[in-house]
């Protein structure tokens, strides 16, 4: 695949991607404005994100770490690969549907691990109510699983954008849901919700997955891949052995994002002790890291996830030194996004909280984004370490990347936990965004020091040059924007339009006039998009 191509195929899924993220922000928005930042607020969060928490921990890590590469390769059997997929696909669907029985009968567990404090005396409507919330969103799993199983066949088979565009839907349903919600009651506390309305916001939101995995149905049997049931375990073995390395990498991930929510919940339950009402807890965190996220998703995302099965086909053909110059070419084009996007976040994040978060005061809104700008500085060095652990995964190897998110999350736990004990409980959210940054910033430097052992020494400067240039000039374009922001108090949707329209336009002029290389495959990255979404049809 030549890099213009890699450009291309990843246009489609930038689109899906952008619109996926809106719509998700709309979501995230109205979730706020429904049931605020505080301990509510947190129930919710807890658990939705167990469906992914425990998705993540039995196969969610493996799909793209190990099913992809072996799929690609059951191409080679004498059946096109159906019977293994079959097989692949039916087994773990049928083991997540048994998990999730269980997860919904441990559900009152679930809720003491994640969330202790909220059994603190005093508290009891909020572990009733997460309670409910949970078993109503642990369906979730299932569908979950069914949606990443049919986007990796799709994938595999050389169909990348139906599974950026699916979640689109889910958003959707979750944007009528709260909408409605927000709509017939204005007003509510976890002592006021009734047992109906905390049943309709839960399998409403578990309906949005439903919808998203079963779009990819028809998108499937358009491959003309006739997928079937079909239980065994024949010719998984090796899938399975190689899976073994990679739950222990997503084990260690989400312990550590335990840790998170752990410390971010107890923050929430003792501020609220102190009588402390500005949001401070795992909503302003989530939503916080959510928005973070959106320039790594619409350009780094959408680069991996077409790069994967081209790495994976690089190392069958033993074309190592390309692997190495595709990872290379990643980071690079991906640097053009996220290092604008984190010194922008670090310079604006509370402009950007308080024009996004609408219903809640300015406090509450401008403490999200305290913790956004403090997860910024994270943000290059997460979308590098994803790129290169998708390297490892071309070559199968999901034993040695274990060390490097090893070392990541007992970094964040140990300064998490430090925060929780150390710092005033209002400020513990924001030093857990710190946390997660210089954890990835640490773990950058083994990550890349690992990955030699398949590709040779990535030295820094290969790519640290063009960062330098790109940090240097995003800080020229931005600086003079963020000292009259903060001079003048300025806020407002105005403000942050103004503030993203000059700083966007003067950082592409200076990049460009540093003459950095990756300036111009943006643009046509850009182009490619527009031509992508006018073809379409």
């Amino acid at each position: 695949m030549k890099t213009v191509d890699l450009y291309r195929a990843s246009s489609v899924m930038a689109i899906g991607t952008i619109i996926s993220r809106i719509t998700g922000f709309i979501r995230g928005v109205l979730l706020v404005a429904a049931l605020g930042t505080a301990l509510l607020a947190d129930g919710y969060n807890v658990a939705n994100t167990m469906p992914n928490i425990i998705y993540n921990l039995v196969v969610g890590g493996a799909l793209t770490a190990i099913f992809v590469p072996q799929i690609i390769r059951s191409f080679a059997d004498d059946d096109g690969g159906v019977g293994f997929t079959s097989r692949l696909v039916t087994t773990i669907s049928v083991s997540l549907l048994a998990l999730t029985a269980l997860g919904m009968f441990f559900a009152p567990a679930l809720v003491r691990i994640y969330a202790p404090e909220f059994t603190t005396a005093g508290f009891e409507n909020e572990y009733s109510v997460t309670v409910a919330f949970m078993r109503y969103c642990l369906p979730q799993i299932f569908f979950l699983v069914l949606y990443a199983m049919l986007g990796q066949v799709a994938n595999a088979r050389g169909v990348f954008a139906p599974l950026m565009w699916a979640p689109i839907l889910n958003n959707l349903v979750g944007v009528f849901l709260l909408g409605g919600f927000l709509y017939f009651v204005p007003s509510v506390r976890a002592d006021t919700i009734t047992d109906t309305q905390v049943a309709v916001l839960g399998w409403g939101t578990t309906l949005g997955a439903i919808i998203q995995a079963l779009v990819l149905i028809p998108v499937v049997l358009r491959t003309k891949f006739k997928l079937r049931f079909q239980l065994g375990f024949a010719g998984l073995g090796k899938s399975f052995k190689l899976a073994g390395w990679t739950l222990v990498y997503v084990v260690i991930s989400q312990l550590g994002y335990l840790v998170t929510v752990n410390v971010a919940t107890s923050a929430a339950v003792r501020s609220a002790q102190e009588g402390i009402t500005r949001g401070v807890g795992f909503t302003p965190y989530s939503n916080a890291y959510l928005i973070m996220l959106l320039p790594y998703s619409i350009i780094t995302i959408s680069i991996i996830t077409a790069l994967l099965p081209h790495l994976s086909r690089l190392v069958i053909a033993q074309d190592f030194p390309e692997v190495k110059s595709q990872l290379v070419r990643a980071i690079r084009l991906v640097g053009v996004i996220t290092i604008p996007s984190a010194v922008g976040l670090a310079f604006f994040g509370p402009l950007i909280t308080e024009v996004l978060f609408f219903g809640i005061s300015r406090s509450d809104s401008s403490y999200m984004g305290y913790v956004l700008s403090a997860l910024s500085f994270g943000l290059v060095a997460f979308s590098i370490n994803i790129i290169l652990v998708r390297g490892f995964n071309a070559f199968e190897d999901t034993k040695t990347q274990v060390v490097s998110i090893f070392i990541i999350n007992l970094i964040a736990v140990a300064l998490s936990y430090l925060a929780l004990n150390t710092v005033d409980n209002e400020y513990v959210t924001i030093c857990l965004g710190l946390a997660f940054s210089i954890s990835y910033l640490v773990g950058l430097i083994i990550t890349i020091q690992l990955i030699k052992k398949h590709v040779g020494k990535i030295h820094f400067s290969l790519f640290m040059g063009q960062h330098s240039k790109l940090i240097f000039a995003a800080v020229v374009a931005m600086g003079p924007m963020f000292a009259l922001t903060r001079i003048f108090d300025w806020h407002g949707l105005l403000t942050l339009f103004l503030v993203l329209l000059v700083s966007a336009s003067s950082y592409f002029l200076v990049a460009k006039l540093l003459r950095v290389a990756e300036i111009s495959m943006i643009t046509e990255l850009l182009r490619s998009s527009r031509g992508a979404a006018g073809n379409k049809e």
